[in-house]
């Protein structure tokens, strides 16, 4: 996973986010939507994240990684 530093985030679009409108939990590749899932999982378990935003992250995940609901 390539490291993104806050000019490269600042210019993402919100869509590219699993929370847009915290601006948290990038997804701008496979490999970020991969640890997108997993802090996101890691802070519902600690209580810091509700299990609807998890939902959320892991759904926008899943399109980024081509496991998302086909039309």
């Amino acid at each position: 996973m390539a490291k993104l530093d806050a000019k490269e985030r600042k210019k993402l679009p919100k869509g590219d986010f699993g929370l847009p409108g915290k601006r948290a939990y990038p997804m701008e590749d496979k490999s970020h939507a991969r640890n997108a899932k997993a802090r996101a999982s890691e802070m519902e378990k600690k209580g810091k994240l509700s299990m609807a935003s998890k939902e959320k992250i892991d759904a926008k995940a899943d399109k980024v990684l081509g496991k998302g609901k086909k039309k």
